[in-house]
């Protein structure tokens, strides 16, 4: 309940941030053409990010013959939640990792790397499926998915305002002009930092969620550490806009960080540190949450 209220307050200063720069760099018409950039490009994201996402992590679909354990866990699960049964993809890469996507649980699908089917026990996929699954539940990924696109458009708005002259009348006095120049510069960064926090909050979300599906907290406590060492060793090849879908950041091994490194690289992160996920899934198992 908590994650939830912090995104739906996150979603509502993102759009409020929106909305405002779009109303100050051309008035009552910059704050249509805002709006007018957010629908188009959610309704793009709305029925092509699965796609998008699959093909950019080289994801392929496969049938229960070649992947029976994970059939056999998701079908246990979906049943246990009232879900139907979402397409399943493996990527043929040796880093553990897995991700879920697509705009609705009838539309999802949930991918798997080589790499986690032969570094986790029955019980840890279960628990990172059960992860995923949640994903698709609390439709995280249309939740993500405009996140994104609305920060995107904000920038896309901004570099126009600032090329077609949008809000010239207020850059022809100093200070005014010296406002604008910090908001073409404050406002995308200000949107990103609360599009990576819209992500972090439903990572714990789903943590939280997906081991009260299992009722095995620790399960999946187990499996964030392994991802944690795997993600860090073995490097996989993924566009840095799919890599927020992924339960564990698929981009360590080249360096980017979890959100472990100060106050400032946590602003930036898409993923909160799995040393704190793991803390807080322990308190959970012990009765705490």
């Amino acid at each position: 309940m908590r994650n939830n209220f912090k995104t739906l307050v996150l979603m509502a200063g993102l759009g409020a941030l929106f909305v405002m720069v779009g109303t100050f760099v051309g008035g009552n018409s910059g704050a249509i053409i805002a709006l007018g950039f957010a629908a188009l490009l959610n309704m793009g994201m709305y029925f092509f990010s699965a796609k998008i996402a699959l093909a950019s992590a080289k994801a392929r679909p496969v049938e229960e013959r070649e992947l029976p354990n994970v059939y056999s866990i998701v079908r246990s699960l979906t049943q246990r939640e009232n879900l139907p049964m979402p397409g399943i993809y493996l990527i043929d890469s040796p880093q553990p990792n897995a991700f879920a996507t697509g705009r609705s649980p009838k539309h999802a699908a949930v991918a798997v790397t080589t790499g986690i089917l032969q570094m986790m026990d029955y019980a840890e996929l279960e628990g990172v499926l059960a992860h995923e699954l949640s994903h698709v539940r609390n439709r995280d990924i249309l939740i993500s998915s405009i996140a994104a696109t609305v920060a995107a458009a904000l920038s896309i708005l901004m570099r126009l305002a600032f090329w077609t002259g949008m809000g010239r009348d207020r850059r022809n006095d100093p200070i005014s002009g010296i406002v604008t120049i910090l908001a073409f510069i404050l406002a995308p960064l200000a949107a990103m930092v609360i599009q990576m926090a819209i992500s972090r909050s439903r990572e714990y979300e789903a943590d939280r969620s997906g081991a009260t599906i299992t009722g095995s907290p620790l399960a999946l406590a187990r499996a964030l550490e392994k991802l944690e060492a795997g993600t860090r060793q073995i490097p996989m090849q993924v566009s840095p806009s799919t890599a927020q879908l992924f339960i564990a950041d698929p981009l360590k091994a080249f360096g980017r960080r979890s959100g472990g490194m100060g106050t400032i690289s946590r602003w930036f992160s898409t993923h909160p540190p799995i040393s704190e996920r793991i803390d807080r899934l322990s308190e959970m198992a012990g009765g705490i949450r």
